[in-house]
Formats: structure tokens, sequence, C-alpha cells
């Protein structure tokens, strides 16, 4: 990792953090693109290097119509792809001369994986990052993988670390110099990736932002599950999404002006003590699954939680958030349920999600997967020394990775600190990693929230300039507009509105203790 060096200019992040644009780049690539395409390199064979003109970029396999037809916009840029042994496919993305501002951002994946996040590196390159992304040594089309231990180990942790190093190489060669700063960027899936590379490599990067991360990936599923088991198993007990908006719209009357503002969001849900039981209108079924849901899953007979439940606020479909339904269709559980606990933990494509045994079949998947797959460690002593610097985020109406387990770990982290430390856990956590909650919004975005942050700007001028970020400004955009801001405050504060002012406008909150 690397200290701050002299920058050439700086521009001004929405949370008013001055942070570096540029750094002096070559005038002409020390490799020429085509050339990088002899690049020797461990275990890994370059299948392509392109140079990219500025303007529509089409990534391999968009559907020529409809969603996700719109080609990117990109600057002029080598485009350079390759596969590590076995099977780990990775891009990486050079912006042409100075147009590139001397750094490296990796951008992580979602779900199960198994392509090259296009959108992602787009946005970063559009911003003077070199990039790079992985599909994790899987297609997406191909289910084989979930058998094959080597392949479950590439998803869990080897494939990000494996396209680091060799993306990093690809920058030297090309550009004659290493990369100032590397900053990993990822939500979910990669949000996970960022905390697993933390715990596992932590001298891969400077500064990492994880959001709404997977990393409990093992239990996720199971409580995903569990959910599938309180609505599904039992007669009667199905909720609709017009069940679920019903009740989304109860539980918002009932906590939505806790923060002093009547505006569709709960700051903090924590705070709601929503009780399904006082709803009307509900089978007692219904009322049965929806208090499971609440609480979340834990082990029938000993009662030790397993995983955190959904947080009431988030029931209903909101703009771009499909609420709970994202995990509760109505019939099936969620796929990807059926893919980890089913084929990776039983080793069974064909397995019944009804025959889970929430005491005995934990056990029994965490023994095969726990340690592969879960980002669990809360020692980040080494990646603290080398001078990283980490930005953890979620949304409170997140509908498919409960927001309470990042806030578990948290903790776990700030208590490791004080133990290994012997002094005050929090103020040690407090020199390197921020969290932010978001109210209202959903899994990764979303919401009625605003879920806009710029969290690469807050990263980079915590790293580079040593600004410690203490309250970013998050943005709602509706048709196009910025229809509201409001400040996002580092846990355990939240934002409060001071009495006067429009609702609307982040001057009129302030951060303060819950």
């Amino acid at each position: 990792m690397k200290r701050s060096l002299p920058l050439l200019s700086t521009v001004v992040c929405s949370a008013a953090v001055a942070i570096p644009l540029l750094i002096a780049a070559p005038a002409q690539a020390a490799t020429a693109c085509a050339d990088l395409a002899k690049l020797a390199l461990p275990q890994t064979k370059i299948t392509l290097a392109e140079r990219v003109p500025a303007g529509d970029f089409r990534p391999p396999g968009a559907p020529q119509q409809g969603p996700g037809s719109q080609p990117l916009k990109v600057p002029a840029m080598c485009r350079v792809a390759g596969t590590v042994e076995p099977a780990i496919n990775f891009e990486v993305w050079l912006p042409e001369g100075a147009t590139w501002n001397g750094r490296f951002q990796a951008v992580g994946g979602g779900g199960l994986a198994g392509i090259i996040s296009y959108p992602a590196m787009g946005e970063a390159v559009r911003n003077g990052y070199a990039s790079s992304s992985t599909d994790t040594g899987h297609v997406a089309s191909d289910n084989a993988w979930l058998l094959d231990r080597q392949r479950i180990i590439d998803y869990g942790y080897r494939a990000i670390h494996e396209m680091t190093v060799k993306a990093k190489a690809v920058i030297e060669a090309h550009y004659g110099r290493a990369a100032e700063y590397a900053y990993f960027n990822g939500c979910s899936t990669g949000g996970r990736q960022g905390l697993m590379t933390a715990q596992r490599f932590p001298d891969d990067y400077d500064g990492i932002v994880s959001g709404a991360p997977v990393f409990r990936f093992t239990n996720l599923h199971m409580g995903q599950l569990w959910t599938a088991h309180a609505t599904l198993k039992k007669p009667g007990a199905l909720l609709t999404r017009e069940d679920l908006t019903r009740v989304g719209e109860a539980a918002v009357a009932q906590c939505d002006a806790h923060d002093g503002v009547k505006d569709g969001i709960i700051t903090d849900p924590r705070t709601c003590n929503f009780d399904p039981s006082k709803l009307t209108g509900f089978k007692p079924e219904q009322i049965e699954a929806l208090k499971m849901i609440y609480q979340g899953a834990v082990n029938p007979r000993t009662g030790v939680p397993i995983y955190p439940g959904l947080e009431p606020g988030g029931e209903a479909p909101q703009p771009g958030n499909p609420g709970w339904g994202m995990i509760m269709n109505g019939q099936t559980p969620f796929a990807i349920d059926n893919a980890v606990l089913g084929a990776m933990g039983f080793n069974n494509p064909n397995w019944d999600w009804k025959t889970f045994d929430f005491d005995r079949d934990v056990a029994l998947v965490n023994n095969k997967l726990f340690g592969t797959l879960n980002a669990v460690n809360p020692d980040l002593s080494d990646f603290k020394k080398g001078g990283g610097k980490l930005i953890v985020w979620h949304g409170w109406n997140d509908p498919g990775v409960m927001p309470q387990q990042t806030l578990d770990y948290f903790n776990d982290v700030v208590s490791y600190a004080g133990k290994a430390t012997g002094g005050d856990g929090a103020a040690y956590t407090d020199e390197y990693l921020r969290l932010f909650m978001l109210p209202g919004v959903g899994h990764c975005r979303g919401g009625v929230g605003p879920d806009q942050v710029d969290w690469m700007s807050a990263l980079a001028g915590w790293v580079e300039k040593g600004t410690k970020p203490a309250a970013l400004t998050a943005t709602a955009m509706r048709d196009g507009k910025a229809a509201m801001t409001r400040p996002l405050c580092a846990h355990p504060q939240v934002a409060r509105y001071k009495g006067r002012g429009d609702t609307n406008v982040a001057a009129s909150f302030e951060c303060a203790k819950p």
C-alpha cells in the first residue's frame, strides 16, 4: 500500500471533501495495447488486447434490444481480457494517456457472479480509473461449477485476488509504472468480495467500498430459505404483493415520524417495535409467518439465532426496490438458495428445499462451506497496519441481505479490536473503518430513501488526503432530477431534523446520537 503523494489537481466531492483528480500520466503507453497480448503472466493466458475508441461500447453478449441493450459510454481505452487457470476470466480496461488518473479501481460482482461487471467498469473508466472485473471462474449459464470444489474456492476468494494481481501487472506493463492507489468497489456479492479481500489479502488494496456485504454467505441463504418455510410450507401463510404492501404501509404509519419528519422513510427500523399481531384483515397463519420473518432464522430446538430477520419499512415494492417480493415470489424459494444449499451444500442439484432442517443441516452445510465462502473474520489489523481504509454501507430497506447482519459484523470488529489491543475498540476501529446505514434504501440501490452517494470520492479523500468521512450527502433521483438530499452519518449516529428548513434538503438535518 502507498502513502499519499503530491497531487496535481483536486475536485470537490458531494461531502465537501477535496480529493485528488489527476496524477501525472505518461504521454504514451510503455507497452502498446496490442502488444499486451504477448504479456506473460503466471498461470494466465491473455486472450484479447484491443483498442476501443471513445464512444459507445456494447459488451459481449449484450442484447440488441430490451433491458441491458443500451451500449456503455467509454473513453478511448485499451481492453485486455485473460483467463487464469482453471477458468477465471477477467478483463482490464485502461484509459488512454492523460485520461488515466493514475489509479486502479476493481469492481465486484453480484449474486453467483459468472459475468464480467461491464457497467461498473464503464463507470470507473469514465471517471479516469483503470478498472478490472472477473467472472470468478465460471459463466452464469453453467451450473456444473456448483459441484466443483476448486471453482467454489475460486468464487469464494481466489478469483478476486488473482484478478487483482494480474490487473496490476497489466496496468504497470501498459503505462510503464504501477497505479499510485488501488481501490475495490462492490455491493452484495461484491461487498463480500471486498471484506474477504481485506481479511485474506490485506495488501491488495489501499481502500475498499463494501456495500450490503453478503459476508455470512451460507447463513444468508438459510435466512432467505427461512422466509420460504414461513410462507410456503403451511397452508394459509402465503403473503401476496398486496399483503406486503399493506404491511409496509402499516409499519411506515407507525414508525415514520420517529425522526421528526413524516416522509415515508423510517430512519432506524430498530426503533420501530412493529408488532404484526395488531394488523387487521390477515389470517393467523400470515401473522405467524410475518413474526417468523421479522424474527429471522433460529434453531427451533435451541433458539440460537442463525440469521437476522428483515426490517419493517421495506415490505412493499418501492421505486427501484421490489420489496420483500425480491426473495418471496409466492411459489418457490429464492433461486440462489437452492444453488447454494442444495448443489454446493448437499451436492444435489435436485435437492428438495422443504427438507432443510434448521437444527441439523446448518452445521452440515457450514462444515463444508463456511470457511470458503464466509468473510466473517473480525481481525482486520493487517489491513489497518498497511494503511487500508474501509467504507461499509447498507440500505435499511434491503429485502435480500438483512441489514442487521452488517451491524453485527461491525460490532464484532469493534469488540475484537478492544480485546486484542486492551483499549478502546471503537476508537481503534474508527481509524480505518466507517459504517453508513442508508434509511429507506433497498438492495444496493432503489427505495424511498436517497441512494446515490459518491463513495469513491469519500474513500479516495480518506486514503490520499487523510480526510475521514463523517457525513456524506445522499441524493434521491426521480425522473432524472434530484428530488431529495440527506446526510448519511457514520454509525452509530443518525440524521436528525433540526426542526426548521426544507425536509428534502440535507442542510435541514444534523448527525446526532440515536
